[in-house]
């Protein structure tokens, strides 16, 4: 079964809600956001790994027609890297260790920074 949980912005307002796939499973991760035509603004997902790490939080813009913004979260919950992800292309590592992978429409580049403290919210 799908699940979906809103992230919060502990230092910062986020405009419109965001409505984020928790992608726990082999299975949901490999997929992510392959094949898909569009993201919505609202929309993302979030890849969990099982410990902060830089290697099992990489990303891979394979089969994915659009830009993203990747934002990476510690085990802390505090962001700790950000990039644009661009299509098609191989793989995009943290320069920190981080357990989640949050990717999300480009323009809402602006919701995280490095350092802000996230809470993750059933929906």
């Amino acid at each position: 079964m799908t699940k979906f949980i809103t992230i919060e912005n502990k230092n910062r307002r986020i405009t419109g809600a965001l409505r984020i796939k928790y992608c726990d499973s082999f299975m949901t991760q490999l997929r992510g956001l392959t094949f898909r035509p569009r993201l919505a603004r609202e929309e993302g997902l979030i890849l969990v790994g099982k410990r902060d790490s830089r290697l099992d939080s990489s990303i891979h813009m394979l089969f994915v027609p659009f830009d993203l913004s990747v934002i990476w979260i510690n085990s802390a919950m505090q962001v700790v890297d950000k990039i644009l992800a661009k299509p098609w292309r191989p793989a995009y590592f943290s320069k920190q260790p981080a357990k989640y992978a949050l990717e999300i429409h480009p323009e809402r580049w602006g919701d995280f920074e490095i350092g802000d403290r996230v809470e993750f919210k059933d929906a």
